[in-house]
């Protein structure tokens, strides 16, 4: 009977696994891809002041603005996962494709913007053209990592976070740039990913097809428990993500008016963009404690925030306010990797696409409504009496989770 060496099998072990192992370039050519291609979604955001003087706006357009993007992408995550175009169409391919198409309509606005309706139209378009670029990312990430996915999603999403906040530091360093310069250059910025990622990220070793979308899927995949606490944990944590992203110049202005538009943008990007660190660092602090415990702390850790926002919101005091929103910033970002990863953990194994698919599409239906009330309560309260609100989903995700960090 014939017997390998040890230290043959090990070398051998070792080469396969070299062999398996994804280019060093992979990685960091799709998180700068998906900075690239998510700094789309608020371009609308950092210009808002602009618009609404070019267009007679009224004071409330900034729900109706952030809302339309939402509802774009919800309105896309679902057109895509129907027809299961990211298993049917190469990924990158149909990430370049998308990039190429957000682009087009963010640089269409200066052009034919001629009321609110068609600046929510296109703003409408860009949003369901980004469903091919963030979970789209997702995928492709996935057909290269196998190990340490948590982590190179932690990227990712800490890439989203960074390209949110970008158009708020394009516009706070190019004070002399019009506003339709700013949305030309963020467009570049997203088609050139989009080209990137095509040209430098070839389809993953891990691609697979998935089976075809049944709509009963989408509510077979709540009967698990598990499934169902990893879930409610994400609709928490999304009731107040995007809100927040959305009024950061809004509080600024509020408790620092004395703040220059430059500066007031420069410390909104600040804001949302900490959100990268809480996403990377909770990736690698997950390899130690588990995704669901990060996740928790991390919750636990913003609910406090919206709680504490009713007190700071109205110290007129840089040196306090800043520190704080920067903490809430970091918090409030930084589970999310951790809950897309329970939620595909604790999904069926045939049906994690629809699974994630549903639950985000779900927790981006969520925003829309966060977003439209905390426009509706900021008319009849100041900033400091309702931020606390937001507070009610860290609560409900939090007693979701109890479940998975216990197991």
């Amino acid at each position: 009977m014939l017997t390998q060496n040890p230290a043959s099998f090990s070398m051998t072990q070792a080469m396969q696994t070299a062999a398996l192992s994804p280019p060093a370039r992979i990685l960091p050519v799709i998180v700068l891809s998906q900075f690239a291609g998510t700094s789309l979604w608020f371009a609308g955001n950092a210009v808002l002041p602009d618009l609404q003087a070019a267009l007679s706006l009224q004071a409330d357009a900034l729900p109706l603005l952030t809302s339309a993007v939402q509802l774009g992408f919800i309105s896309g995550t679902l057109c895509f996962a129907f027809f299961s175009l990211a298993d049917r169409v190469s990924p990158r391919l149909l990430f370049l494709l998308c990039a190429l198409l957000a682009a087009g309509t963010n640089a269409l606005i200066p052009l034919l913007a001629n009321s609110f309706a068609s600046v929510l139209l296109l703003r409408g378009l860009t949003g369901f053209l980004l469903a091919g670029i963030y979970p789209v990312g997702m995928k492709i990430a996935a057909s290269w990592y196998r190990h340490n996915l948590g982590k190179a999603i932690g990227y990712l999403v800490g890439a989203l976070v960074l390209g949110t906040a970008f158009p708020h530091l394009l516009r706070a360093v190019s004070a002399s740039w019009s506003w339709q310069t700013v949305l030309a250059a963020v467009s570049m910025l997203a088609a050139t990913g989009g080209v990137l990622i095509y040209l430098l990220v070839p389809d993953g070793p891990h691609l697979s097809k998935a089976a075809r979308f049944e709509a009963g899927n989408m509510l077979r995949v709540f009967k698990d428990k598990d499934f169902r606490a990893a879930a409610l944990g994400y609709f928490g944590h999304m009731w107040e993500l995007y809100t927040l992203w959305a009024f950061v110049p809004f509080i600024l202005d509020y408790a620092l008016p004395q703040l220059s538009p430059q500066l007031l943008s420069g410390y909104s990007f600040l804001i949302i963009a900490a959100g990268a660190l809480g996403c990377v660092g909770g990736g690698y602090l997950a390899q130690r404690w588990g995704s669901a415990r990060v996740a928790f702390a991390q919750l636990m850790l913003s609910g406090i925030c919206c709680l504490l926002s009713g007190l700071l919101l109205q110290v007129q005091s840089l040196a306090l306010l800043l520190p704080f929103l920067l903490v809430w910033g970091v918090v409030i970002a930084g589970d999310s990797p951790q809950l897309s990863a329970l939620t595909a953990r604790t999904a069926p194994a045939h049906l994690v696409g629809t699974a994630l698919t549903v639950v985000t599409s779900i927790g981006f239906a969520i925003t829309i409504v966060s977003i439209q009330a905390m426009g509706l309560l900021l008319h009849r309260f100041s900033p400091a009496q309702v931020f606390f609100v937001l507070g009610a989903g860290p609560a409900l995700g939090l007693l979701a989770l109890r479940r998975l960090v216990k197991t």
